[in-house]
């Protein structure tokens, strides 16, 4: 049985077209993508809420096409539409201030600079929505916006694909036993066991 808080909107954030698959930004739609390959279902485009949506198991992957900083408006009309308490949707979404394949998942909170997650405070009113940040490395010389439009360097696919997977896990778990046993599972640094 689904755990009483269970997610019935995933939102995955990144920019569409093909000139962006793959880069940074686009972390949270690799972890979309990865969902709905575990759940045998495949996402389409969806006019009514400018999105590509993916319905798996009683709860909708969504990838807005909006471009990222309006990505609020998909999912603010969703959830309205269907009276998703915001607690119910989880956004994912890549962050400059984790190394590259590190995660941390929040049950609230500002959105931290992240303009993606910004819209979607907005449009849904408040800063309780969980979500799971995926780590894509500080921009160091580059300028942030040259850094997050850019591609991982083939030194960094190896954590990035790793970082998806665990993402997808994440998602499992905090679906299975609630947002707080998934964030002491997952959001530990993954490079070397805890000591005892």
């Amino acid at each position: 049985m689904d755990h009483p808080a269970a997610f019935r909107l995933v939102a995955c954030l990144g920019n569409p077209g093909a000139q962006y698959a793959g880069t940074r930004h686009n972390a949270g739609f690799l972890v979309g993508d990865e969902l709905a390959r575990r759940s045998l279902c495949s996402f389409s485009f969806d006019r009514k809420w400018n999105a590509e949506t993916a319905v798996c198991g009683g709860r909708t992957l969504m990838k807005p096409q909006t471009f990222m900083n309006l990505s609020g408006e998909s999912v603010g009309e969703f959830a309205r539409y269907h009276k998703i308490p915001a607690q119910q949707v989880l956004v994912i979404l890549d962050d400059t201030a984790l190394p590259v394949g590190q995660l941390r998942l929040r049950k609230s909170g500002s959105s931290g600079g992240h303009n993606g997650l910004e819209s979607v405070l907005v449009h849904l009113g408040t800063e309780a929505v969980p979500r799971l940040r995926v780590g894509v490395g500080a921009p160091g010389r580059a300028s942030l916006e040259d850094h997050v439009l850019g591609r991982f360097a083939p030194e960094e696919l190896p954590l990035l694909e790793e970082a998806v997977g665990r993402a997808a896990d994440a998602f499992e778990s905090a679906n299975a036993h609630g947002i707080d046993a998934a964030m002491n599972a997952f959001n530990q640094k993954q490079t070397k066991p805890q000591e005892p």
